[in-house]
């Protein structure tokens, strides 16, 4: 698996700006963005306005696709213990 990073660039408030992550970020955010059936640039919003000041974008994204990971994980344990 290829561990370089991938940058993509989108709009955020109005600016351009780009994030580079690792491909396994991608992948993760590409299924939560199926899921929740929104767009790759309203995600990045929504995670901009809710990161602390001192957090890079990239780190923050890598944190809400690993917190949806565990959130789905939490949730499909709970499924087979009911």
């Amino acid at each position: 698996m290829s561990r370089h990073l991938r940058k993509r660039s989108l709009i955020l408030a109005g600016h351009d700006t780009s994030v580079a992550l690792e491909p396994a970020f991608w992948s993760v955010l590409e299924r939560i963005l199926t899921h929740q059936n929104t767009t790759l640039a309203q995600l990045v919003t929504q995670v901009d306005a809710t990161r602390a000041p001192d957090q890079s974008l990239a780190s923050a994204l890598r944190v809400y696709a690993l917190e949806w990971l565990q959130e789905r994980d939490m949730s499909d344990q709970q499924k087979t213990h009911s």
